[in-house]
């Protein structure tokens, strides 16, 4: 693929027909950016009067304050939250989170694939215990899969909240 550096910044010539995103090969048009609908808590109190609340957070809010929380999508304690809205419209990949049953969070890449997995993309720090690319075979077309989906990673993740827990006790 012909690209070149311009300051910190990579940038592909405009010979270029085509470029990889998540190991796919795509063409040019399709690398255009595009919005996905997020998933917006309505009563999610927010700082400002201009300002959604996951952009303005109050004082004391937990990160992901103002998505929503899949309250029927519980497995074992932990709670799957959405940011990508999946269900207003159907995609492949999107952001979500996870809420522990002590109420900490932590973010999650997702996709949809073959094989489950579960790779670090941020380490833990006081306020969230990561960032988590994770993969799962079954379509975000309903909630009864995304619950199996998270079953699918919850013994990675359960693992990675009991380090975080480990690491920052008292904190």
């Amino acid at each position: 693929i012909g690209s070149f550096r311009e300051g910190n910044a990579f940038k592909l010539r405009p010979q270029a027909s085509v470029v990889v995103h998540w190991g796919k090969r795509i063409s040019m048009d399709e690398t255009r950016p595009r919005g996905r609908p997020l998933a917006i808590d309505a009563d999610a109190v927010s700082a400002s009067r201009s300002e959604p609340a996951f952009i303005a957070r109050p004082t004391g809010a937990l990160v992901y304050h103002g998505f929503q929380m899949l309250e029927d999508c519980v497995v074992e304690g932990f709670t799957f939250g959405k940011i990508t809205d999946f269900e207003a419209e159907l995609c492949q990949e999107g952001d979500a989170f996870v809420v522990a049953p002590d109420n900490s969070r932590a973010g999650l890449v997702w996709e949809v694939a073959d094989k489950v997995s579960v790779t670090e993309i941020s380490r833990f720090d006081p306020g969230r215990w990561g960032v988590w690319g994770v993969s799962f075979p079954h379509p975000m077309n309903s909630r009864e899969n995304v619950r199996r989906n998270l079953e699918l990673i919850l013994p990675t993740l359960r693992e990675k909240w009991n380090e975080w827990r480990e690491k920052f006790k008292g904190a």
